[in-house]
């Protein structure tokens, strides 16, 4: 019997406690820069976020995405959100589209193309929003969701990523330190 084809992503996993992959890749910012994670990172550590401009889950989430990121950003964790959508590079996920949609969503933080999601592929990232926390030397140490309540603010009782990060900055260990991601599938690009 022959064995189901798996893309490359699907066959890794980003263990707590690994080493953040891909770190020094060199990816386009919607300001002109080129930055690699090694660049986003700050003295406490980096929270990589796989985002997307058009995701129904990303536009619910995007008011709690921008509050941690304020409050990382505020306690001296990196951010960089990455977009890996690669499919529909050529029209909703343009370079273009990233720029308008990081302008009007007020971004100041980096938001970055992961060209071929090569990111992604070494994440392991399937999902928007996605999220993955390091410590400050640049061990995994929280991925999954932002909080337990994707579909609605109002009735989220956990607010993981948050804990996660107070947790980090306390020197305590992150529990839960993974959780499921809930959102939109990562639109790779499929090639011969």
């Amino acid at each position: 019997m022959a064995t189901a084809f798996k893309p490359a992503w699907e066959e890794v996993s980003l263990e707590i406690g690994s080493t953040a992959p891909k770190a020094g890749v060199k990816m386009k910012d919607v300001s002109g820069k080129t930055v690699s994670l090694n660049d986003a990172k700050k003295a406490n550590g980096l929270l990589v976020m796989f985002s997307s401009n058009t995701c129904p889950y990303v536009i619910r989430n995007q008011g709690r995405t921008k509050d941690v990121c304020q409050f990382a950003l505020k306690n001296k964790i990196g951010v960089i959100l990455v977009n890996s959508n690669e499919a529909q590079r050529d029209y909703s996920d343009s370079y273009d589209a990233m720029k308008a949609y990081a302008q009007k969503q007020q971004y100041a933080w980096y938001y970055v193309i992961d060209k071929n999601a090569e990111l992604a592929d070494a994440f392991a990232a399937d999902r928007t929003p996605e999220c993955f926390l390091f410590d400050k030397s640049m061990k995994l140490i929280y991925k999954g969701a932002i909080d337990d309540h994707p579909g609605n603010a109002a009735d989220v009782k956990e607010a993981y990523l948050v804990n996660a990060i107070k947790a980090n900055l306390a020197g305590k260990t992150v529990s839960p330190n993974a959780t499921a991601s809930i959102g939109c599938n990562i639109k790779r690009k499929l090639y011969d």
